[in-house]
Parts: structure tokens; sequence; C-alpha cells
């Protein structure tokens, strides 16, 4: 038995079925049988699958003798099928890699449930990608496993068969099958999800569903699209026949009419001369399937929808929908007037400042996207106010990371006129990102870009190879952007050859080191001992920092590990730090309250909370590179590394070269931890030789040699590199007594 049966049924797609077949048999989980059911497609379809099954025994073509439907064909598929759990994809649409992994983990991670539901991307022609806006609804909490009663809300996802993995086993006992005609996800979706023992839920997007240029068939002017009483019919009769399905019928009813209003209202469905026809339906549908003790609220749009159709008040409908529809459009021109006008006056007060003289005192600093003092801008701020105080600085913030400026730091508001003006007569502009896009470099201007740190990821136009992660970045306006930059801030020989090569321009590199590091070798063991004290780390505990990168492949945050388990299992003698991803602060959900885990992700300073800690426990994170440099323990938890290479491109295998041991599993972790190697002497070998190769130049004074070089203009004298050997970065606390493993490590085998 396979563990999955995809089934791909094909009519017409002979232009994008080579991608479809790709992307299944090229998963990393290869332990699957693809169905290929042919429609009698009238294309070269039926001819490609056909050559895919001659070279992968994994491939079977059902070839069928006349043109039945998309439900019928499915159904076909589904006779055939041997795997323990079945996936549909439509053969136009491609699985994201590592997307079988994924799911297969998550249903052992859960128990096997009836039903698995992951997520999805609409991907279109010009290469935009667009998250499935109710992704929230996918949020992995608890209970990890449950009913519909409990989820109730799932309802509201997109209703069709391809973004859930189905239990084989509980497709044969509810006889689950797809009717024909139009709508036929409706009578399959939801009794799936309603009639289902168990679901669980898997935040991350698996399918890539491709929005075609042209239209697709329920974009199809028709009278087919009549169909779609038949199928409410079809599913009304499943609730009368089950007295357990009855607590859905009201929630059914309402998304019934939501539907019908939907394909009524879309210019692009019912032929003219069929409108009337088909509102008639509508109202005839109401009043048919209308439940017991109906209620609905006038005082809101869809309740004055309800009762138009249970007038059958069709002119009315129509009308309001028109009236609606115009003043979204008026309530929409007048917003963007007001912007608009905005923005002309704040561009033409630009313009104006841009006449006047450059200020050559002034020096105007950022970091990512206005999110406070941080990186290695604030490092370099900072050696400005001490090495050059003639120079007067600001920084773009908004107000509500105001809090992390210094005292007698000027504060900018991003879009407002002092920012504007700051920008065009600064004589000095430094960011570890783009300026804005509005912004005009000034002849005199001095750029300095010091980028947020080592890329181990695809940066620039490296990522022109991997749409996925790219998210429709206008390349073209990216060097544009590049093209303002006068100076690159480099940690490594590595990172300038990447920044020289992911962003070609004119600038100079500066292969002086991270600036954010020089704390580290400036910190001492009061300041340790301070910040411990600050974060609520006991002096006797060892304090492991976990740091996950963000995926480009997921929305939100979820860490890949059990803290509170792992808390337990390493005992009482550790503290877990959780620091999120700054894209996902202060969005991140808290970690599971324990008393030994402790959230530090909405801490500005990432530096701080190295410092604090003993050890650092990462993925993919720039963060591993500065952390080598204070030369303390790493440990890599890698659990999807696949996944992370294929979606987003890697300069080197980190995995094979990295700055300490390496985890597959939370339980390799866990031994890892618990028997002490994560600060062993292999350890240490392994981070003094990333550290050399990466942290060439960390020893405390990169930030002085940045300032001395671009604001004092000091080509020669700058600070001598201090060999490693000779480095004296802070020490941490030295490692508490490892606990005995607790009674799961010691059994496991």
């Amino acid at each position: 038995m396979p563990r999955f049966s995809v089934i791909v049924p094909v009519y017409h797609v002979q232009a994008y079925l080579h991608a479809c077949l790709d992307s299944v048999l090229g998963q990393s989980l290869g332990d699957i049988e693809v169905i290929v059911v042919d429609d009698c497609s009238p294309d070269g379809s039926g001819e490609i699958a056909d050559t895919y099954a001659a070279r992968d025994p994994r491939v079977t073509v059902l070839h069928l003798p006349e043109n039945v439907g998309l439900g019928p064909a499915r159904n076909a598929g589904l006779a055939r099928a041997t795997g323990e759990y079945v996936l549909f994809l439509d053969s136009d649409d491609t699985y994201a890699p590592g997307a079988l992994a994924a799911i297969a983990a998550r249903i052992e991670a859960t128990g096997h449930p009836d039903l698995l539901v992951f997520d999805y991307v609409r991907t279109y022609w010009n290469g935009r990608a667009e998250r499935n806006q109710f992704a929230a609804l996918l949020a992995q909490e608890d209970p990890q496993v449950f009913r519909l009663a409990e989820r109730p809300e799932l309802l509201r996802l997109i209703m069709v068969a391809w973004n859930k993995a189905y239990r084989r086993d509980f497709l044969s006992r509810t006889g689950l099958l797809f009717p024909t005609g139009y709508y036929e996800d409706t009578p399959w979706t939801y009794p799936a999800l309603m009639t289902a023992r168990s679901i669980a839920l898997l935040d991350q997007v698996c399918v890539h569903y491709r929005q075609r240029r042209r239209r697709g068939i329920l974009r199809t002017t028709s009278r087919r699209h009549f169909e779609i009483f038949k199928q409410y019919d079809l599913l009304f009769a499943l609730v009368d026949s089950d007295p357990a399905l009855e607590q859905w019928r009201g929630v059914l009813f309402r998304r019934m009419l939501d539907h019908l209003s939907t394909v009524f209202t879309l210019p692009d469905r019912l032929p003219p001369s069929s409108r009337p026809e088909f509102f008639r339906r509508c109202r005839a549908q109401y009043r048919k399937l209308r439940p017991d003790g109906f209620r609905f609220a006038l005082g809101r749009r869809s309740g004055v929808r309800y009762l138009l159709i249970a007038l059958g008040a069709r002119r009315t409908f129509a009308a309001l929908g028109g009236l609606h529809r115009l003043r979204l459009r008026a309530v929409r021109k007048a917003e963007g007037l007001r912007r608009r006008a905005r923005a002309a006056a704040l561009h033409a007060y630009y313009r104006f400042q841009r006449r006047r003289p450059l200020d050559p005192g002034l020096a105007v600093f950022s970091a990512y996207w206005d999110r406070g003092y941080a990186c290695n801008p604030a490092a370099i701020e900072g050696a400005v106010r001490a090495l050059a105080p003639h120079m007067r600085t600001a920084w773009v913030t908004t107000e509500a990371y105001a809090h992390t400026l210094p005292a007698g730091v000027r504060r900018l508001e991003p879009g407002s006129a002092g920012y504007w003006k700051a920008l065009a007569r600064a004589s000095y502009l430094v960011s570890n990102v783009n300026l804005h896009r509005r912004y005009a470099k000034r002849p005199g201007q001095v750029n300095v870009q010091t980028h947020h740190g080592t890329p181990l990821k695809h940066m620039g136009i490296d990522l022109m190879a991997h749409p996925a992660a790219a998210r429709g970045t206008d390349f073209e306006r990216m060097l544009r952007h590049v093209d303002r930059w006068d100076y690159s801030v480099s940690a490594s020989r590595h990172s300038s050859l990447v920044w020289e090569r992911a962003y070609p321009a004119a600038f100079t590199c500066l292969e002086y080191g991270q600036p954010r590091t020089d704390v580290f070798h400036r910190a001492t063991p009061e300041d340790v001992l301070a910040l411990r004290d600050r974060f609520g780390i006991p002096r006797t505990a060892t304090a492991l920092l976990y740091a996950p990168t963000h995926r480009d492949y997921e929305s939100g945050f979820r860490p890949l590990l059990d803290l509170p388990r792992l808390a337990e299992e390493l005992g009482p003698s550790v503290v877990l730090l959780m620091r999120a991803h700054y894209f996902h602060v202060p969005d991140a959900a808290p970690p599971a309250a324990h008393p030994r885990v402790i959230d530090v992700s909405a801490h500005p300073s990432a530096e701080e909370v190295c410092l604090a800690s003993d050890g650092l426990i990462t993925d993919y994170s720039s963060l591993m590179f500065d952390y080598a440099g204070l030369d303390r323990p790493i440990v890599l938890h890698v659990p999807d590394w696949e996944t992370y290479r294929a979606t987003r491109g890697v300069y080197f295998d980190v995995t094979a070269t990295p700055p300490g041991p390496v985890a597959r599993t939370q339980d390799e972790l866990t031994d890892i931890l618990a028997t002490g190697s994560w600060s062993g002497t292999r350890a240490a070998a392994l981070r003094a030789a990333f550290r050399a190769r990466f942290c060439p130049y960390d020893d405390g004074h990169a930030a002085e040699r940045v300032v001395r070089r671009v604001f004092l203009s000091e080509e020669g004298g700058l600070p001598a590199v201090v060999p490693l050997c000779d480095r004296t970065p802070v020490p941490g606390l030295p490692p508490a007594p490892q606990a005995a493993p607790s009674a799961s490590l010691r059994d496991r085998p």
C-alpha cells in the first residue's frame, strides 16, 4: 500500500500537465501512486500522461471512453486508488516542494486523522502569488485533532477537494463520491468535513492554485451554472438522511444563499436572458430548504440579501447590488483622491527641499522597514555619535518603536514632512533595507547599505529562480534602488561575493565585519548578568535561545519545536528563550505556557538576547553567523531542510558545514542537549571552523571602521583586525550540570 494516491483528472491541459506531474513525481516523499484520469481530452494531454507512465512505474493512466466531467473522472480514479490516503490535484495546479513530506509528517504527528486540511497559494500568469485569505483558520492550535463542531469556522474555507488528504478507509466507510455537473465540490467537501471523526490542519502552502489568464470553466458564461441547485439538493438530501448532521442545516443554508447570490451577482456566469429564471430558482430553493426557525438580521447586508431572495425581488436585489458597488467605488475613489492629494503635496515639498543645499552634518538611519533602533545601522549610529560628534543623527521609525531610540536621537515619522525633508537634505543615509521608492538620490549624498545578516538563503536577483520566495518582486525596480548604494557593508568574503552577484551595481564593498556584533566584545560579565536578571533567567540555569527563521511557504509563525516538552525533558536546570523572526512580531503567538519558556520576541535587541543566553538553537537564521562570533555553542534543528532549500534556495549546505551539531527531529535535538554534546569538543571544533570562515572581521571594531571610512574619510589607519586567537567576546555563564535524561529519553531506542 503506498502512502498516498494522487488522483489527477485531465481535460484540455496539455500546456500545464508537465508542470503538474513534475511537481508530484519530484516530491521528496516518493511513496506514492499517481492516477491520471484522461477524461477523453481532445488535445495531447492523454499522450503526455502515457509518456510519464512509460518512464515512471508510479504513474497509471486511465483513459475514459467519453468525456464525463470532473466529478465522475475523480470517481474513476478513486476506484483505482490503493493508497492509505487519497489526494486530488487539478491538472493545471502544482504541489509546492516538500508538500507531500509535510503532509505525511503532519498525518503521523496527529495520529492518522480521517481528514487533513492544508493551505494553498493562488499563482497568476504574471508571477504574482496570493496567499489564501483565510489562512489564519489553519492555525495548528489545540486540540490538534478535532471534529468539525470544535472548529466550525472551517466551513468558511474554499470548498474544493484538492486542499485535503483523505484517509481512504474513511472514504470507503462514508461512501463519498462526486456528483456530475458544475460545482461538484459542494456535495463532496461539506459532507467530508461534517462526517469526519477526526480532522487535523497543516498550516503550510502545499498547492499552487493556478489562476489562468483566460477564463476557467466556472467563469464561462453558460446555463450550466443552474447545476448549482442540483448540488445543494444533494447536500440537503444527505442532511435529511442523517440526524447527526441536522446541527449543520442552518449553517449550510446560509452558505447556500451566499453562494447563489455570488453566482447571480458575478457578470460572467449567467447569460443575461437566464438571470430572471435563475433568481426565481433561488427563491424556490429558499422556500424549499429553509430550516425551521431560520432568522436573519436586516441590519446586516447579508440579511437584506436573504430577504430579497425570499421575496423574489430580483430587480431590487440587482439595484441594491449596483448601489452597493457604486458606494464602494465612491468610497475607494474618495480615499484614493485623499491619499494622492497628500502624497502629491508631500512630494512637492520633497522636490522643494531637494533644491536647498545638502546638510553636511545630517545622517539619517533606518532598519527593518522602520521597525525601530536595531541591527547594523544602530551600531553605526552609535559609533557616529561617539567618533563624529559634529554629526547630527535622525532615525526613521514609527511611534510604536519610539521607545527603542537612545536619548538624544531624533525620530522621523515615516512619510511625514520631516521625513521627506531629511531624505532630501541629509548627506548620509544608512539602512539595512532599501529606502522609499520615491526617494531620488542627489549628487553628494552617500548611501550605505548594511544588509541584515550573513546570507545563507538566496537574495536579490538570485531569487528569480525561486518565484514562491520572490513573491512578485519587481527586480528591475530593485536594481534601480541598488544603483543608489555607494557602500555595501560585508561581514566576510562569502558575504561580499554574494552581495556583488545578487545586487550587481557599482557600489564599494566594505569588508569590515558585522557592526551589530561589536557589542559582543564590549559587553562585560556584569552586563550579561544584568540582562539575565532583566529577562528573568535564574543565574544558576543554562539559557538556550531558540530563534527560527521565517519560511516563505508558511503564513504566520509556527514553532517546529514543542518547547514545553523540550523544557520538561531537559529538566529544571535549563531555561528556553523563544525569539520569533521579526516578520512575525508583534503578531507571533506566544509559546505554550511553561515556567521555563520565556518569550523574548518583542525585545528590540537580538544582540542583547544573544548575550543573555548560553547556547543557540536555530535552523537557517542568519543569527547563527553572529552567534558564532560570540563563540558560544550552536545547535541546528532542521526538520524541513529539503523543503526550505528547494523553496528559497541557499548558497551552501549548512548541514554539511554546520556551526555545531545538527538535529533533524525534536528527539535528536533533545538527545544532543541532554547528553551535553551540544557544548563538547566536537561542537567546539565545528564552531571554530565556521567562525573562521564567516566571522573573520567580527572583532568589535566593525562599526568604527565604517564610520572612519565613510563619515571621517579616513582611507588609511583603520583599526587593524584582531586575530581570532586574540579575540575575547564576553563569555556566557558556565553550563549548568546536565540533568539525567527523562524516562522518555532513556526508553528511546
